[in-house]
Order: C-alpha cells, then sequence, then structure tokens
C-alpha cells in the first residue's frame, strides 16, 4: 500500500525507537493513505510549513491489527487510547471507566507489527473524555467518529514494520493552506459530534456506566 507522513521535514528513512510514547498507539511511525490529510497533519499552525513524505509499505509479512475490522468495537479503540494517551480523570466514574474498559477491552498491540485505526486528533479525544466521563453513549461516540471523517492511521510498531517501509518522494504542503484546512476538517468533527448528541436522549443510549453495572466484557453485544 501507499503510505503518507506529514512532517516539519522530510524523512527518507524513519529511525525505529524514535517518536512521542504517548502518541494514540504508543511509539510508532504514523502515517495515513491519504496525502491530503498527511499535508494537513503536517501544519499544525499556521506559520510552519511542511511535507507529506511518501512511502510503499509491504504489508505481506506483517502481522496487522485492522480496529476497522467487524471484530473490533469501539470500546477496543477507546482501551488502546488510555493505554497511551494522558486522561484527566478526576471524578469517580472516570476513574472506574478507564480502569474497566482498559482491563476488559485493551487490545496488546505490542504484538502487532502495524495498526490500522482511528486518529484522536483534537476533536476525537475530546470526543474519548466525554465517554468516560459518562457524558455521551456508545452510539454517540461511534456516530461523531464516523461523520467526523478526521481519518484513520496505519502505525508501524516494528523493526520488520519499519523494514517493510520504502521511501518515493515528498509533496510541499504549504501552511496558509494547509493549517485552514485541518482547522476546517476539525470544525466539521465537532460540528457531527454535536448533531450525534441532539440526535439521542440520555435515557436512549447505552453509557460507559451502563457497560460497567452489566458487567460486558470484550465480544459482548452493546445494545
Amino acid at each position: 500500500m501507499i503510505v503518507y507522513h506529514g512532517s516539519k521535514s522530510i524523512i527518507e528513512k524513519p529511525v525505529f525507537g524514535k517518536g512521542n510514547e504517548k502518541n494514540d498507539y504508543g511509539l510508532g511511525f504514523y502515517c495515513t493513505e491519504s496525502e491530503e490529510l498527511a499535508k494537513e497533519w503536517a501544519c499544525s499552525d499556521n506559520e510552519t510549513n511542511g511535507y507529506a513524505n511518501k512511502y510503499e509499505l509491504d504489508l505481506s509479512d506483517c502481522n496487522v491489527l485492522d480496529l476497522r475490522k467487524e471484530e473490533y468495537s469501539i470500546l477496543n479503540w477507546m482501551a488502546v487510547l488510555l493505554k497511551f494517551r494522558t486522561f484527566d480523570v478526576n471524578n469517580p466514574v472516570s476513574v472506574q471507566a478507564k480502569e474497566y474498559l482498559s482491563e476488559n477491552f485493551y487490545i496488546d498491540v505490542e504484538n502487532y507489527d502495524i495498526i490500522i485505526g482511528y486518529r484522536a486528533d483534537d476533536s476525537y479525544f475530546s470526543f474519548a473524555k466525554d465517554f468516560i466521563n459518562n457524558t455521551i453513549s456508545v452510539r454517540q461516540l461511534e456516530e461523531a467518529m464516523r461523520l467526523g471523517e478526521l481519518g484513520t492511521q496505519i502505525v508501524l510498531k516494528s523493526r520488520k514494520a519499519f523494514g517493510a517501509l520504502r521511501y518515493i518522494d515528498h509533496a510541499f504542503a504549504e501552511c496558509g493552506e494547509y493549517y485552514i484546512k485541518r482547522s476546517g476538517r476539525d470544525r466539521k468533527a465537532r460540528e457531527a459530534y454535536f448533531d450525534a448528541c441532539r440526535k439521542e436522549t440520555v435515557l436512549g443510549g447505552v453509557f460507559v456506566m451502563d457497560i460497567m453495572r452489566r458487567g460486558l466484557k470484550n465480544g459482548d453485544k452493546i445494545v
């Protein structure tokens, strides 16, 4: 597959073991199948230009965890996110929710070479926080993620995955253009989130408190 990595720099040879351990799926090299998204991710402000680095990724010999598949749920993604990202858990519900989801829905991503899943950009991360605070239901979270169009990411986790990556080229990303697009995409995601919240009352959905009370675990039907 062809993947892109958004960065302030041209990266011809990514280095295994470098990066931020508190990213969505831990330490790794984060890519996307969309050149446009990579350009947006490269421009985190309106003052610094960036690049969409283009690579060919050979998946044939890699162990891939694709969280988009039907066998996984949004709760698996939440549990992984709770493992690596820093959440402010400052009330009894969120503290217990974090522990419960981590214990019952976490997938050990360190067993995989490559992970494919949602990217917890500013909006998605705020939605996740609302969920563990018992503010929104599972369905509202799923709907917001689906409609937000912030994209999925491909994360290289192992030496084998890094060895399966071949640099092809890069494309320039002008910050004035792509920071605006990035901000617009985030705004659209938030609008979709509020629409999803308005469509369902607090009496209708399954909230994280319900999941804990019912003792639901990975593989159970969430209704």
